[in-house]
């Protein structure tokens, strides 16, 4: 929800226009043909589109067998420049899980581990199965957009004799007076997100890695949240959040002049190890839903700063339309209220700092008092969280006016190095350097 990039949940906030798309189709799976011999790339993305493999097993499907749709057909490619998982679309379901080494692991087991990983990633997000005792969840399915991202807390470099090879942009984040934080379910060793637009496609991509893990680590905290599925509106939008604002408008976009330098580190950057690599900041941010929709849509509005109904400022336009933050009613009273969270959240509010958002919203149940659980897994990327998400959150902390309908209840910072690539597996510039 914020202009740009925005640490809370708000109608700025979001990833890119709700999910990818891709054309329509296939081709009939004949006997003996692999699934992967038939998923072509196109273009520099790395995303598959068009045709694709078999509905039914891994690698064959009978002759007569109907072809992947289009979601079902979509492909992200694991090696790379940048690991996948950052700039791709938002996707319809998400799994964030943090592990911390077992007592007695170190860097020769995390090596292991970040190897294990690497291949089951490659091979999951290419439609395949997982390797050896495969349990078959997505046995129907395409790759469906699936990525998985890898990333180390500050904590990690303790435990495997690291400390020197620590980035100062992992020192931890201070506090901020809107956070009341469950420590059991913030930061971690490690950290894996993974996205896809086919629920069983996430799962059993979760259960593969943490069946991976084995007895190198164990799992700190797991969340589990989702978006809008692709093509489930008439053309493609921004997506909302639950509080039913559009959420992403002003986000950062690839191809921008200034893109790679605000979410990405350098080629040349320090430690070598996170060259090309993004810090990514992970929050559970819970929206306190009976109160926000006490709120007339007028309230609603001027909390935001925008029309609920079109992301539109409330200066005028329509959703893509700049902000003016001079403008006055006929009362003479900013048509964008002062302490408006879309006002607050803009980079020329705050010295320039962006972020590049690309949350899932997550429901965990209905208190016995009736309440729901409910909010935002607010996770988003910068090439140096004290020049992205610290200075944007600090301002927040000191008059936003969607902070009482908030909580900040966990907090994670982690640093996800560059991609890998063909033939090397994710963190080994770090592990092995």
């Amino acid at each position: 929800m914020a202009e740009q990039s925005i640490p809370v949940a708000g109608t700025e906030e979001g990833g890119s226009a709700e999910g990818s798309t891709s054309a329509e189709g296939g081709v009939p799976v004949g006997s003996g043909i692999s699934r992967r011999a038939l998923l072509g790339t196109a273009g520099a993305t790395g995303l598959v589109l068009g045709a694709a493999g078999g509905a039914v097993g891994y690698a064959s499907a009978p002759a007569a067998a109907t072809p992947l749709t289009s979601v079902g057909s979509d492909e992200v490619m694991f090696h790379g420049k940048h690991q996948p998982g950052i700039t791709e679309g938002l996707q319809a379901r998400g799994h964030l899980v943090a592990f911390d080494l077992a007592a007695g692991a170190g860097r020769k087991e995390a090596a292991a581990l970040l190897r294990r990983w690497s291949e089951t990633a490659r091979r999951l997000m290419a439609g395949e199965a997982s390797g050896s005792g495969d349990t078959d969840v997505a046995r129907d399915a395409g790759p469906s957009s699936l990525t998985l991202t890898f990333g180390f807390g500050h904590s990690f470099f303790d435990r495997t004799g690291l400390e020197k090879q620590r980035p100062v942009a992992l020192d931890p984040l201070p506090d901020f007076s809107s956070d009341q934080l469950d420590r059991t379910r913030s930061n971690g060793d490690l950290w894996v997100q993974i996205g896809a637009d086919d629920a069983l496609v996430a799962f059993h991509a979760l259960r593969a890695i943490q069946k991976d893990t084995g007895s190198a680590a164990k799992v700190r905290w797991q969340m589990n949240g989702f978006n809008r599925t692709p093509g489930a509106t008439a053309h493609p939008m921004t997506a909302r959040n639950l509080m039913g604002q559009l959420d992403g408008t002003r986000n950062p976009k690839p191809g921008e002049p200034d893109f790679d330098q605000r979410i990405f580190v350098p080629g040349s950057g320090t430690p070598a190890w996170m060259a090309n690599g993004s810090y990514a900041v992970v929050r559970r941010i819970r929206m306190l839903l009976d109160d926000w929709e006490q709120l007339s849509l007028g309230a609603q509005e001027a909390v935001i700063g925008r029309r609920k109904a079109n992301g539109a400022a409330l200066s005028g336009g329509t959703e893509t339309t700049a902000m003016d933050l001079e403008k006055t009613d006929a009362k003479g009273d900013l048509a964008v209220p002062i302490n408006a969270h879309a006002r607050i959240t803009r980079p020329d509010q705050n010295g320039g700092a962006a972020i590049l958002r690309r949350p899932f919203s997550y429901h965990d149940g209905i208190g016995a008092d009736g309440v729901p659980d409910a909010g935002l897994l607010f996770v988003c990327w910068q090439a140096d969280p004290l020049r992205g998400f610290v200075p944007i959150q600090r301002k927040l902390d000191r008059g936003d006016a969607l902070s009482q309908y908030i909580r900040h209840e966990s907090s994670g910072l982690f640093a996800v190095p560059g991609g890998a690539a063909e033939g090397e597996y994710v963190g080994q510039g770090l592990l092995e350097g």
